[in-house]
C-alpha cells in the first residue's frame, strides 16, 4: 500500500443512460481506452464511474477525452460534484439519485399499468371466457378487439420508450445492453402482430371471417404490452431495494445538525451549520448534536459517541477535551472551540471512505464484470438460434419467434451485474454503523480469507495508557522520600512511564496521601537504561537493573521483587539515591477487557495469532499467556515487524492490527491493515480497515463482517448464474416436449424477479451482527428459544434523523426477550425478533418512554 502522498489522482464521474450489467462494462472499457487514464471503474448502483490517472496526465484534458468516450459509447458523463456531510450541502442537494430514479420508474409504472390492465383483459378475455362489451365479442369482432389491443398498447410503448432509445442508441454503439434485448423482444412481438394485423384486414376482405379470427390468436400486443410492465415493474422494485443499498451514507450524512449555536461578541446566535468556520466558539447544551470537530474551552457534558464510534456509553468531556461532530451531549453544557469544520471534520471522512469503499471493486466482482460484458451478445445469438432451429423443425413462426423472444426478456444480466456491489455497500455501510470503516472492496474480501492475525501488544493488546500498579520501598526509607526523588526525575522525562509516574504522584498529592515533594534539580541527563540528576545535592538514579549495576548499589531484597514484578506484566523502575536504593514503582499497561475474549474468537474461527512487541520477552509471554494468543514476537524494531508479517505471508494472508507509527510498515505490508481507532494518523493512513473504537474485539466483527459479506456475494453469483443456466433453455423450448415452457409474458416477470432477489439478499446485511461466543445476558438465548421467537411490525412516530433510529432501536433491544430490532426511518417502522413473553405492550411502553409513539401493526 502507497502512502497518501503516493496515491494516484482519480476523477469521479456521474453517468446517465446505464441500465444493466452490459452498460457498466460497455463504460469501463470506453473509459479505459481513454488517453491519459491508468483505470477506470463503474459502480451501477451509483451510476458513476471513477477513473485513476496516469502520472504524467493532464486532468482538464483527461476528463474531456473520458467524457467524449462515454458519449460515443452512448451514455453521458459528467464530472462529479464531491458529496459534503456538513448541514449546508445538504440543505443544497435534491433528492438522492435512487430515490429520483425510484420515483421516476413509478411514475412510469403506473401509466403503464393503466393500460396494460384492459389490454390484457381484451386479449384473453375470450380464451377465458371474461364478459366483454357487445362490440367486442364473438368472431365477427376480432378485428375489432385487435386495434383495441393495438390502442391499448401505443401508450404503453409511449410511457416505456426509454427501452427502445437505450437499447437502440447501444446497439448502435456496438454495445448491446439489457435494454436492447427488452426492445428486441417488445419490437419483435409488436411487428410481428402488426403483420398479423394485415393478414386479418385481407382475410375480412375476403369475407373469411372464420380465417380473421383464427389468425387474431396469433397476434402478441398483449406479451409486448406485458414485457414492458413488467419490466417496469421489476425496475421499480430494484430501485426501490438499490436506494435502500445506499442507507448507510444517507444516515451517515443526516447526523449532522443543520444548524449550529454560535458565541460571537458575547452574544449566541443560530447560523447554518455550514457557516460555522475554524476559531468559531459553539456552544452546546443537554439534548443537542454537535455540529463540528473541536475542543472544550468551558463547561462539561456527557456526550454520547455511538454514532461515530459505535461505543454505546456516553463519555465525559470537561475542558481540554476533543468533541467530534454529529455526537449528542446527554447531559451538561458546554463551549467547544471549532477545530475543523466542513469536509474536514471526522463524519466527513468516515462518509468519504464508506463512498469510496462502495465504488471500489472487489477482485470477484471484475469475474462478474468481464461475463457480463459478453453476456448480451450470447444472447442474442441464442435468441436468433433458437428461431432459425424451430423454424427448420418445422414449427409455424408464431411459436418459433414466442421461444425466440421468451429467450431475449428471459434473461437477466443484472443479477450478474448487480450481485456483487450490493452486497459491497450493504456490508461497508453496515461496518460504518459499528466502528468498522473498509476503505476499499478488495480490503473486504482478503478479510475474510485471511489466516493469521497478528497485533501489535502495546496499544492495541494492551490499553498503551501505563499506570502505576505497585510502590515498595526498601528497608529504611519512606513513601514520601521515594516519591519525592521520583518526581523529581521522571517529570522531566517525556518518556510514557515517565509520565505515568509524574501522574500518580500528583494524583498521591492531591488526594492528600503524601506531602508535596520540594525539591532543587540540577544536572539531569538521560543515560542508558534510564535517569540520572542531583537532588538537592545528592547524585540520584532512576532505571532498570541494569543501570543500578553499573552504578555499584547493591539491591538486596529489592532484585527479587522486581523479577516478580516482572513476571506478572509489570515494569519495575529503580531508585536510588546516594549509592543506596530507595524502592521500586511499578509501571503496568492493562490488557484490554476483550483482548482474551478477541483472541479466543479468532481461533475459534480458525485462526492463527501472533503478537508482536518491543518489550522484554518476559513481559510479552505474561500478557500472551493472559489473553490466550499462540505465538510472541518480543524485542522487535518496526523493520523486524514488517519482516514478520512478511514472512507469515509466505505461508498464508495476513491481518495485521496496530495503532501507532511503529506500526504503520507492518499495516501496509500485511494483505489487510487494521488500525485501532485510538491510534495515530499514520497508522489510519497506512490500514485497510479502520476500527474507530480501541477495542479488540472489532477485530472479530470486521473478519465476521468480511466473511458473511462474501457469503452474500458468492449467493448471489450462484443464483444469477443459477437463474440464466436454466430459465434461458427452458424459454429456448428445449423442455416443451414434456410440457414445460415459458412464454414472454412469464420470462418478463422471471427477468424482473431476479434482479429484485439479488438486492433483496443483499440487503439482509442491514441486520447483520457479529456472531460471539459470549453474549450479554439481555441477549442470549439457547437453540430452544430461537425455535420459539417472533416477529413483530411497529409503526413509529416522531424519528427525524439517525440518532432517533439509535434511540428507538436501543429502547426495543433494551426489552428483555428481544432479540434484535431493526427500524427504518423512511417507512416510519421497526421489524422485532422476540420471544413469545414480550407483549405488545412492552413494546409500546418501551418505545413512548424513548421520546416516540408507536403501535403494533
Amino acid at each position: 500500500m502507497s502512502d497518501a502522498a503516493q496515491e494516484p489522482r482519480r476523477v469521479r464521474f456521474d453517468v446517465t443512460g446505464m441500465t444493466c450489467a452490459s452498460c457498466a462494462a460497455h463504460v469501463t472499457k470506453a473509459a479505459q481506452g481513454s488517453p491519459g487514464v491508468a483505470d477506470a471503474s463503474v459502480n451501477l448502483l451509483k451510476n458513476d464511474l471513477e477513473v485513476c490517472l496516469t502520472p504524467d496526465a493532464d486532468e482538464a484534458a483527461t476528463v474531456e477525452a473520458v467524457a467524449s468516450a462515454v458519449h460515443h459509447a452512448g451514455y453521458e458523463a459528467a464530472p462529479e460534484h464531491p458529496a459534503s456531510a456538513s448541514g449546508q450541502a445538504r440543505e443544497d442537494a435534491g433528492p438522492s439519485p435512487a430515490s429520483q430514479a425510484a420515483s421516476d420508474t413509478l411514475r412510469r409504472l403506473v401509466a403503464s399499468i393503466v393500460f396494460c390492465v384492459p389490454l390484457f383483459y381484451v386479449a384473453m378475455g375470450p380464451m377465458f371466457g371474461w364478459p366483454l362489451p357487445p362490440a367486442l365479442e364473438g368472431d365477427a369482432a376480432a378485428m375489432v378487439r385487435a386495434l383495441t389491443e393495438l390502442l391499448l398498447l401505443i401508450p404503453i410503448l409511449v410511457f416505456d420508450r426509454r427501452f427502445f432509445t437505450g437499447g437502440i442508441r447501444a446497439a448502435a454503439h456496438g454495445a448491446p445492453n439489457m435494454d436492447t434485448l427488452i426492445a428486441l423482444g417488445a419490437g419483435a412481438s409488436t411487428a410481428w402482430s402488426v403483420v398479423v394485423l394485415y393478414r386479418m384486414a385481407a382475410a375480412l376482405g375476403m369475407g373469411e371471417v372464420g380465417l380473421a379470427a383464427t389468425l387474431g390468436h396469433g397476434l402478441y400486443l398483449d406479451s409486448a404490452g406485458m414485457i414492458l410492465t413488467l419490466i417496469s415493474l421489476g425496475k421499480y422494485l430494484e430501485a426501490r431495494a438499490k436506494g435502500r443499498t445506499t442507507d448507510a451514507i444517507s444516515q451517515l450524512m443526516d447526523l449532522t445538525p443543520s444548524t449550529a449555536r454560535v458565541r460571537r461578541d458575547g452574544r449566541e446566535e443560530t447560523v447554518p451549520a455550514g457557516s460555522v468556520r475554524v476559531g468559531d466558539e459553539v456552544v452546546v447544551r443537554a439534548g443537542e448534536s454537535v455540529p463540528v470537530d473541536g475542543r472544550v474551552i468551558e463547561g462539561a457534558a456527557s456526550v454520547d459517541e455511538s454514532a461515530i464510534t459505535g461505543e454505546p456509553i456516553p463519555a465525559e468531556k470537561v475542558v481540554g477535551s476533543q468533541v467530534t461532530g454529529a455526537t449528542v451531549s446527554r447531559g451538561g453544557w458546554f463551549v467547544m472551540e471549532a477545530t475543523a469544520v466542513g469536509d474536514d471534520t471526522t463524519l466527513a471522512g468516515i462518509v468519504r471512505l464508506v463512498d469510496e469503499a462502495t465504488s471500489s471493486k472487489a477482485p470477484v466482482e471484475r469475474v462478474a464484470d468481464r461475463m457480463s460484458g459478453v453476456f448480451v451478445p450470447i444472447v442474442m445469438s441464442i435468441s436468433l438460434m433458437t428461431l432459425v432451429v424451430w423454424l427448420v423443425l418445422g414449427a409455424d413462426a408464431g411459436t418459433a419467434l414466442t421461444h425466440a423472444i421468451s429467450v431475449l426478456v428471459i434473461s437477466c444480466p443484472c443479477a450478474l451485474g448487480l450481485a456483487t456491489p450490493t452486497a459491497i455497500m450493504v456490508g461497508t455501510g453496515r461496518g460504518a454503523r459499528m466502528g468498522i470503516l473498509v476503505r476499499d472492496a478488495a480490503a473486504l474480501e482478503r478479510a475474510g480469507e485471511a489466516t493469521d492475525v497478528v497485533m501489535d501488544k502495546t496499544g492495541t493488546v494492551t490499553e498503551g495508557h501505563p499506570v502505576v500498579g505497585d510502590v515498595i520501598t526498601a528497608d529504611g526509607v519512606g513513601t514520601q522520600e521515594l516519591l519525592r526523588v521520583a518526581l523529581a526525575l521522571e517529570s522531566r522525562s517525556e518518556h510514557p512511564l515517565a509520565r505515568a509516574v509524574t501522574a500518580y504522584v500528583e494524583d498521591e498529592v492531591a488526594s492528600g496521601h503524601v506531602n508535596e515533594p520540594d525539591a532543587a534539580v540540577e544536572g539531569f541527563s538521560q543515560v542508558e537504561g534510564g535517569l540520572s540528576a542531583n537532588v538537592d545535592g545528592t547524585r540520584c538514579l532512576a532505571g532498570n537493573a541494569r543501570l543500578m549495576a553499573s552504578a555499584a548499589i547493591g539491591l538486596g531484597g529489592l532484585a527479587r521483587e522486581a523479577d516478580d514484578l516482572a513476571s506478572r506484566a509489570s515494569t519495575p523502575l529503580l531508585f536510588a539515591a546516594g549509592g543506596r536504593p530507595l524502592g521500586i514503582i511499578a509501571v503496568t499497561d492493562r490488557v484490554r477487557p476483550t483482548a482474551a475474549a478477541a483472541f479466543s474468537e479468532l481461533k475459534a474461527l480458525g485462526m492463527r495469532t501472533t503478537m508482536l512487541t518491543g518489550d522484554s520477552e518476559a513481559t510479552a509471554r505474561v500478557v500472551a499467556r493472559q489473553v490466550g494468543c499462540d505465538r510472541v514476537v518480543a524485542g522487535v524494531l518496526p523493520a523486524r515487524k514488517e519482516a514478520e508479517v512478511r514472512d507469515l505471508g509466505q505461508h498464508g494472508k495476513v491481518v495485521m492490527v496496530g495503532d501507532g507509527i511503529n506500526d504503520a510498515p507492518a499495516l501496509a505490508t500485511a494483505d489487510v491493515g487494521m488500525a485501532i481507532g485510538a491510534g495515530t494518523d499514520i497508522a489510519m493512513g497506512s490500514a485497510d480497515i479502520v476500527l474507530m473504537r480501541s477495542d479488540p474485539l472489532d477485530v472479530v466483527r470486521a473478519i465476521q463482517l468480511s466473511r458473511a459479506t462474501m457469503r452474500i456475494i458468492h449467493q448471489n453469483l450462484f443464483w444469477a448464474l443459477l437463474y440464466n443456466c436454466i430459465c434461458i433453455p427452458i424459454a429456448a423450448g428445449t423442455l416443451s416436449g414434456m410440457g414445460i415452457d415459458a412464454n414472454p409474458m412469464i420470462g418478463a416477470a422471471a427477468m424482473s424477479m431476479s434482479s429484485v432477489c439479488v438486492v433483496t439478499n443483499a440487503l439482509r446485511l442491514r441486520g447483520w451482527r457479529p456472531n460471539m461466543g459470549e453474549r450479554d445476558e439481555t441477549t442470549r438465548t439457547d437453540d430452544n428459544d430461537m425455535e420459539d421467537m417472533m416477529e413483530r411490525h411497529l409503526s413509529i412516530e416522531g424519528m427525524m434523523c439517525a440518532h432517533c433510529v439509535a434511540h428507538v432501536t436501543e429502547a426495543l433491544e433494551g426489552v428483555h426477550g428481544v432479540t434484535e430490532a431493526q427500524v427504518s426511518l423512511e417507512d416510519g417502522t421497526a421489524d422485532v425478533t422476540c420471544g413469545p413473553d414480550v407483549t405488545d405492550e412492552a413494546l409500546v411502553s418501551a418505545v413512548h418512554e424513548a421520546g416516540y409513539e408507536a403501535r403494533v401493526s
